[in-house]
């Protein structure tokens, strides 16, 4: 699973670089999918944030002690 947030959080930093650059290089002429790509990227920071969280909540659950062991 720590993988995938790692890939999720690439994938998410390629998106906003795109989104910068259509937004700021006047060559692209492509003011509005600086938007689409902008939101795109949220979307997979969104996702690794997940991930991250279930891989966190997956290593705590394995860890704790067996239920009735007390």
């Amino acid at each position: 699973m720590k993988t995938d947030s790692v890939l999720f959080l690439i994938v998410f930093a390629v998106w906003l670089l795109l989104a910068i650059l259509y937004a700021t290089v006047p060559m692209f002429a492509m003011p509005g999918y600086a938007a689409v790509w902008g939101w795109g990227s949220v979307v997979f920071l969104v996702l690794a944030a997940l991930t991250a969280g279930a891989a966190w909540r997956g290593d705590k659950r394995r860890h704790a002690a067996p239920r009735g062991s007390e």
